[in-house]
């Protein structure tokens, strides 16, 4: 897959009435370059046609577009790949329909980060780092502890999600991060576009150092 530092997820609750094409875009500006949809909650139709909307975003930036759980939807519209939890399809299986599009998969401790990355899995999901109020049924923080030890293990690309701010965004640097992936604290965002830009440079100058 193609290397990505700033990965934004749609909750289109914290969009503040916004259009979702018209925020994503705004977050693809300011320097996003993987985006998941992620709805738990329309019909698969409504699902289906944000997606194609998205998909058409994407290509039009040449940004990675990841369907959450859908699996169905992102072979429909030829998203890159999925993302599934831990209580999804399994790895495995997921991989006999998907091919070699990208597959990430969510985990909370290390134990699932190595069984991610000995199951064939693209990237990994580290968190959440920090309080969220972005899921519902969301596990209890996993802290910085928990990114520190899949720096030092684990050797596909990783993702810190979960709570993470302008505030504390340099402790999860700290703690091993190079790609940080945000919710509410992107699409909830005054100045979407910004707030994305900030980010972008933050992390920009992180791998320089």
């Amino acid at each position: 897959m193609k290397e990505f530092k700033l990965y934004a997820i749609t909750g289109e609750e914290f969009h503040q009435g916004r259009d979702l094409i018209e925020v994503m875009e705004q977050a693809i500006l300011g320097g996003v370059d993987i985006i998941q949809l992620r709805d738990k909650t329309s019909s698969k139709r409504e699902v289906l046609r944000k997606a194609k909307a998205l998909r058409e975003l994407t290509h039009k930036y040449n940004v990675t577009f990841i369907v959450n759980d859908h699996i169905d939807v992102a072979l429909a519209v030829d998203a890159d790949g999925i993302h599934i939890g831990q209580d999804d399809l399994p790895l495995e299986e997921a991989r006999k329909i998907l091919g070699d599009k990208i597959i990430g998969i969510s985990t909370h401790k290390i134990e699932e980060a190595r069984e991610a990355e000995a199951g064939g899995a693209d990237y990994i999901g580290v968190g959440p780092i920090f309080h969220t109020n972005s899921k519902v049924d969301v596990v209890d923080p996993v802290t910085t502890t928990y990114i520190q030890q899949v720096a030092d293990e684990i050797s596909i690309p990783f993702v810190a999600i979960g709570g993470i701010k302008l505030h504390n965004v340099d402790q999860v640097l700290k703690a091993g991060a190079t790609r940080i992936c945000m919710i509410s604290e992107i699409v909830g965002a005054q100045d979407i576009k910004g707030i994305c830009e900030t980010f972008t440079k933050i992390l920009n100058e992180k791998g320089e150092v």
